[in-house]
Protein backbone atom coordinates (compact mmCIF):
# COMPACT_ATOMS: atom_id res chain seq x y z
CA UNK A 1 0.00 0.00 0.00
CA UNK A 2 1.62 3.43 -0.67
CA UNK A 3 2.37 5.96 1.79
CA UNK A 4 -0.25 8.91 2.57
CA UNK A 5 1.92 11.85 2.72
CA UNK A 6 1.41 13.99 5.82
CA UNK A 7 1.08 17.95 5.56
CA UNK A 8 3.35 20.14 7.16
CA UNK A 9 0.23 21.18 9.78
CA UNK A 10 0.38 16.99 11.04
CA UNK A 11 3.85 16.71 11.03
CA UNK A 12 3.73 19.68 13.92
CA UNK A 13 0.71 18.15 15.39
CA UNK A 14 2.24 14.58 15.76
CA UNK A 15 5.60 16.13 16.30
CA UNK A 16 5.79 13.74 19.62
CA UNK A 17 4.93 10.87 18.33
CA UNK A 18 6.98 10.94 15.14
CA UNK A 19 9.84 11.61 17.23
CA UNK A 20 9.32 7.84 18.62
CA UNK A 21 11.32 5.95 16.62
CA UNK A 22 8.93 2.90 17.30
CA UNK A 23 6.17 5.26 15.69
CA UNK A 24 8.10 7.61 13.14
CA UNK A 25 6.20 8.87 9.84
CA UNK A 26 5.83 5.75 8.20
CA UNK A 27 3.38 4.61 11.89
CA UNK A 28 1.49 7.69 11.83
CA UNK A 29 1.10 7.36 8.02
CA UNK A 30 -0.35 3.95 8.92
CA UNK A 31 -2.40 5.50 11.41
CA UNK A 32 -3.66 8.25 8.99
CA UNK A 33 -4.53 5.43 6.75
CA UNK A 34 -6.29 3.42 9.31
CA UNK A 35 -10.37 2.95 9.76
CA UNK A 36 -11.11 1.77 12.87
CA UNK A 37 -14.80 1.11 13.73
CA UNK A 38 -15.85 2.09 17.66
CA UNK A 39 -18.93 0.26 18.76
CA UNK A 40 -21.10 2.45 21.36
CA UNK A 41 -20.66 6.58 22.13
CA UNK A 42 -20.61 5.82 25.82
CA UNK A 43 -18.48 5.33 28.94
CA UNK A 44 -15.91 3.36 26.85
CA UNK A 45 -16.38 4.34 23.47
CA UNK A 46 -15.72 7.82 24.48
CA UNK A 47 -11.88 8.04 25.26
CA UNK A 48 -11.77 5.39 23.15
CA UNK A 49 -12.36 7.84 20.09
CA UNK A 50 -11.27 10.90 21.48
CA UNK A 51 -7.63 9.84 21.84
CA UNK A 52 -7.94 7.59 18.67
CA UNK A 53 -8.88 11.19 16.78
CA UNK A 54 -6.08 12.72 18.94
CA UNK A 55 -3.48 10.00 17.25
CA UNK A 56 -4.55 10.71 13.89
CA UNK A 57 -6.16 7.51 13.14
CA UNK A 58 -7.93 8.73 9.91
CA UNK A 59 -11.34 7.34 9.38
CA UNK A 60 -13.12 6.35 12.23
CA UNK A 61 -16.29 4.75 12.63
CA UNK A 62 -18.76 5.11 15.30
CA UNK A 63 -21.86 3.13 15.80
CA UNK A 64 -24.83 4.17 18.39
CA UNK A 65 -28.51 4.74 18.23
CA UNK A 66 -28.69 6.75 22.13
CA UNK A 67 -29.32 9.75 22.82
CA UNK A 68 -27.37 12.08 25.52
CA UNK A 69 -28.93 11.75 28.96
CA UNK A 70 -27.61 13.80 32.30
CA UNK A 71 -26.75 10.70 33.66
CA UNK A 72 -24.17 10.02 31.26
CA UNK A 73 -22.18 12.69 31.51
CA UNK A 74 -20.68 11.66 34.43
CA UNK A 75 -18.05 9.45 32.92
CA UNK A 76 -19.23 9.49 28.87
CA UNK A 77 -16.77 12.66 28.59
CA UNK A 78 -17.09 12.96 24.86
CA UNK A 79 -20.31 14.73 25.56
CA UNK A 80 -20.93 17.84 27.04
CA UNK A 81 -23.89 19.40 29.20
CA UNK A 82 -25.43 21.00 25.95
CA UNK A 83 -25.49 18.06 24.46
CA UNK A 84 -28.41 16.55 26.28
CA UNK A 85 -31.11 15.25 24.41
CA UNK A 86 -28.89 15.14 21.39
CA UNK A 87 -27.66 12.45 19.33
CA UNK A 88 -24.73 10.89 20.73
CA UNK A 89 -23.31 10.37 17.56
CA UNK A 90 -23.93 13.84 16.33
CA UNK A 91 -22.27 15.04 19.52
CA UNK A 92 -19.38 12.36 19.32
CA UNK A 93 -19.01 14.32 15.95
CA UNK A 94 -18.52 17.66 16.37
CA UNK A 95 -16.49 17.11 19.47
CA UNK A 96 -14.13 14.51 17.04
CA UNK A 97 -13.76 17.22 13.98
CA UNK A 98 -12.92 19.52 17.10
CA UNK A 99 -10.20 17.68 18.14
CA UNK A 100 -8.97 17.00 14.68
CA UNK A 101 -10.18 18.46 11.27
CA UNK A 102 -8.03 15.16 9.58
CA UNK A 103 -10.08 12.59 10.97
CA UNK A 104 -13.31 11.84 8.71
CA UNK A 105 -16.37 10.75 11.05
CA UNK A 106 -18.19 7.89 9.76
CA UNK A 107 -21.37 7.78 11.64
CA UNK A 108 -23.80 4.35 11.97
CA UNK A 109 -27.14 5.61 13.92
CA UNK A 110 -28.30 1.55 14.70
CA UNK A 111 -27.91 -1.04 16.75
CA UNK A 112 -25.35 -3.65 14.87
CA UNK A 113 -26.87 -6.83 14.26
CA UNK A 114 -26.35 -10.44 12.32
CA UNK A 115 -28.52 -8.82 9.67
CA UNK A 116 -26.32 -4.90 9.18
CA UNK A 117 -23.44 -6.41 10.92
CA UNK A 118 -21.34 -8.06 8.57
CA UNK A 119 -21.55 -5.09 5.82
CA UNK A 120 -20.54 -2.56 8.27
CA UNK A 121 -17.68 -4.58 9.90
CA UNK A 122 -15.95 -5.43 6.47
CA UNK A 123 -15.72 -1.48 5.42
CA UNK A 124 -13.16 -1.82 8.96
CA UNK A 125 -9.33 -2.72 9.67
CA UNK A 126 -10.10 -2.84 13.43
CA UNK A 127 -12.63 -2.88 15.49
CA UNK A 128 -13.10 -2.05 19.27
CA UNK A 129 -16.03 -2.84 21.40
CA UNK A 130 -17.06 -1.00 23.55
CA UNK A 131 -20.61 -2.12 24.65
CA UNK A 132 -22.37 -2.94 27.53
CA UNK A 133 -23.72 -6.38 26.95
CA UNK A 134 -23.08 -10.25 26.31
CA UNK A 135 -24.61 -10.63 23.81
CA UNK A 136 -23.17 -7.95 21.64
CA UNK A 137 -19.37 -8.59 22.52
CA UNK A 138 -20.25 -12.48 21.22
CA UNK A 139 -21.93 -10.88 18.10
CA UNK A 140 -18.91 -8.35 17.32
CA UNK A 141 -16.29 -11.86 18.00
CA UNK A 142 -18.10 -13.69 15.24
CA UNK A 143 -18.52 -11.06 13.10
CA UNK A 144 -14.66 -9.97 13.20
CA UNK A 145 -13.34 -13.52 13.14
CA UNK A 146 -15.68 -13.63 9.82
CA UNK A 147 -14.39 -10.61 8.29
CA UNK A 148 -10.93 -11.86 9.60
CA UNK A 149 -9.69 -8.66 11.68
CA UNK A 150 -9.15 -7.64 15.02
CA UNK A 151 -11.44 -6.95 17.88
CA UNK A 152 -10.43 -4.76 20.41
CA UNK A 153 -13.03 -5.55 23.37
CA UNK A 154 -13.29 -3.95 27.21
CA UNK A 155 -15.87 -4.71 29.97
CA UNK A 156 -16.40 -2.47 32.77
CA UNK A 157 -17.84 -2.75 36.19
CA UNK A 158 -17.95 -0.73 39.62
CA UNK A 159 -14.67 -0.36 40.48
CA UNK A 160 -12.95 -2.78 37.56
CA UNK A 161 -12.71 -3.81 33.97
CA UNK A 162 -11.11 -6.27 31.33
CA UNK A 163 -9.80 -6.11 28.42
CA UNK A 164 -8.41 -8.38 25.38
CA UNK A 165 -7.46 -8.43 21.50
CA UNK A 166 -8.98 -11.68 19.46
CA UNK A 167 -7.44 -12.15 16.06
CA UNK A 168 -8.54 -15.40 15.41
CA UNK A 169 -8.63 -15.64 11.80
CA UNK A 170 -4.28 -15.39 12.93
CA UNK A 171 -1.82 -17.90 14.74
CA UNK A 172 0.79 -17.46 17.22
CA UNK A 173 4.53 -18.19 17.20
CA UNK A 174 3.83 -21.96 18.08
CA UNK A 175 1.36 -22.01 14.51
CA UNK A 176 -1.43 -22.75 16.62
CA UNK A 177 -5.09 -20.61 15.71
CA UNK A 178 -5.26 -17.69 18.26
CA UNK A 179 -8.25 -18.28 20.71
CA UNK A 180 -11.77 -16.93 20.10
CA UNK A 181 -13.95 -15.14 22.28
CA UNK A 182 -15.97 -18.43 23.24
CA UNK A 183 -12.79 -19.67 24.51
CA UNK A 184 -12.27 -17.01 27.38
CA UNK A 185 -15.89 -16.96 28.03
CA UNK A 186 -17.75 -19.75 26.83
CA UNK A 187 -21.10 -18.77 27.63
CA UNK A 188 -22.41 -15.90 28.73
CA UNK A 189 -23.75 -15.36 32.57
CA UNK A 190 -27.48 -15.69 32.77
CA UNK A 191 -29.95 -13.02 32.85
CA UNK A 192 -29.57 -10.62 36.20
CA UNK A 193 -26.18 -12.35 37.46
CA UNK A 194 -23.95 -9.34 35.77
CA UNK A 195 -25.80 -6.27 37.18
CA UNK A 196 -25.77 -3.38 34.92
CA UNK A 197 -24.28 -0.15 35.53
CA UNK A 198 -27.46 1.67 35.82
CA UNK A 199 -28.16 -1.00 38.58
CA UNK A 200 -24.63 -1.73 40.89
CA UNK A 201 -23.02 2.17 39.53
CA UNK A 202 -19.99 2.29 37.81
CA UNK A 203 -16.94 5.33 38.86
CA UNK A 204 -16.40 7.30 35.93
CA UNK A 205 -12.61 6.94 36.08
CA UNK A 206 -12.80 3.27 35.08
CA UNK A 207 -14.39 3.50 32.07
CA UNK A 208 -11.86 6.56 31.30
CA UNK A 209 -8.60 3.64 32.11
CA UNK A 210 -10.30 0.68 30.37
CA UNK A 211 -11.24 2.95 27.25
CA UNK A 212 -7.43 4.56 27.28
CA UNK A 213 -5.92 1.11 26.97
CA UNK A 214 -8.39 -0.08 24.78
CA UNK A 215 -7.39 2.73 22.42
CA UNK A 216 -3.60 1.96 23.20
CA UNK A 217 -4.36 -1.57 21.84
CA UNK A 218 -5.60 -0.60 18.53
CA UNK A 219 -2.99 1.97 18.04
CA UNK A 220 -0.15 -0.66 18.71
CA UNK A 221 -2.02 -3.16 16.18
CA UNK A 222 -2.31 -0.27 13.45
CA UNK A 223 1.75 0.80 14.02
CA UNK A 224 2.70 -3.11 14.85
CA UNK A 225 3.76 -1.56 18.28
CA UNK A 226 4.90 -4.22 21.23
CA UNK A 227 2.94 -7.15 22.03
CA UNK A 228 -1.27 -7.09 21.81
CA UNK A 229 -3.16 -8.52 24.39
CA UNK A 230 -3.71 -11.35 21.88
CA UNK A 231 -4.36 -14.86 24.57
CA UNK A 232 -3.95 -12.46 27.37
CA UNK A 233 -6.93 -11.02 29.34
CA UNK A 234 -6.13 -7.85 30.69
CA UNK A 235 -7.82 -7.21 34.38
CA UNK A 236 -7.89 -3.63 36.80
CA UNK A 237 -9.00 -3.13 40.12
CA UNK A 238 -8.69 0.45 40.16
CA UNK A 239 -9.44 0.13 44.06
CA UNK A 240 -6.52 -1.51 44.67
CA UNK A 241 -4.80 -0.79 42.19
CA UNK A 242 -3.81 -4.30 40.69
CA UNK A 243 -3.28 -5.14 37.13
CA UNK A 244 -3.45 -9.03 36.50
CA UNK A 245 -3.08 -10.70 33.14
CA UNK A 246 -4.05 -14.55 32.46
CA UNK A 247 -3.50 -16.64 29.60
CA UNK A 248 -5.66 -18.11 27.73
CA UNK A 249 -5.37 -20.66 24.41
CA UNK A 250 -7.66 -22.01 21.86
CA UNK A 251 -8.53 -26.04 22.82
CA UNK A 252 -6.21 -27.91 20.37
CA UNK A 253 -9.65 -29.70 19.09
CA UNK A 254 -11.17 -26.47 17.93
Amino acid sequence: MSETPLQSEEIERYARHIVLPEVGGPGQQKLKRARVLVIGAGGLGSPVALYLAAAGVGTIGMADDDQVSLSNLQRQVIHGTADVGRDKLESAASRIVGINPHVSFVPHPLRIDEENGAAIVGGYDLVIDGSDNFSTRYLMADLCEAARIPLVTAAVQRFSGSLTVLAPHLTDAEGRLNPRYRDLFPEAPPPGVVPSCAEAGILGTTTGALGTLAANEAIKLICGLGEPLIGRLLMVDLLAPRFETIRYRRPKSA
